[in-house]
C-alpha cells in the first residue's frame, strides 16, 4: 500500500499540483499583505506622525520592511520548492535511465538469432 502512494504521490501531475498549492497559498498571503499595508491613505489632520499613532488611526501605512521581509520569504520558499523538487526531477530521472536487466533466456535468444543471421 504504501508503494503504491508513493508511486501515486510522486507522478508528475500530482507533484506539479502540489507544488502549485504551496505557491499559491504563499503568493495569496502577498497579495493580502499588498492589500492591506501598501495602499496609502489620508493622514487625519492632528494625527501624530508616528507608526503607532497612524495605526491606531486607522490609517493605511506603507509598511516598506515587513512588504520587502514577505517578498524575501516568498523568494526563498519558491527556491526551497524548487529545489525539492529539482532533487525528486534527478531521482526520477535516474530511475527511468536504469533499464532493467535482461533475463538469461532472452540473452540466449539473442545469440541464437544473431548466429542465424551470420549463417544466412
Amino acid at each position: 500500500m504504501w508503494k503504491e502512494f508513493k508511486e501515486f504521490a510522486l507522478k508528475g501531475p500530482v507533484l506539479s499540483l502540489a507544488v502549485g498549492v504551496i505557491i499559491g497559498a504563499v503568493f495569496g498571503g502577498k497579495v493580502d499583505f499588498a492589500n492591506q499595508f501598501v495602499a496609502l491613505g489620508d493622514v487625519p489632520a492632528g494625527t501624530t506622525m508616528t507608526y503607532e499613532a497612524l495605526t491606531k488611526a486607522g490609517v493605511p501605512i506603507f509598511a516598506y520592511g515587513n512588504f520587502i521581509t514577505t517578498v524575501i520569504n516568498f523568494v526563498f520558499l519558491a527556491f526551497a520548492v524548487f529545489m525539492i523538487i529539482k532533487a525528486v526531477n534527478k531521482v526520477q530521472k535516474q530511475t527511468e535511465e536504469t533499464a532493467p536487466a535482461t533475463p538469461e533466456e532472452i540473452e540466449l535468444l539473442r545469440e541464437i538469432r544473431d548466429s542465424l543471421k551470420l549463417q544466412n
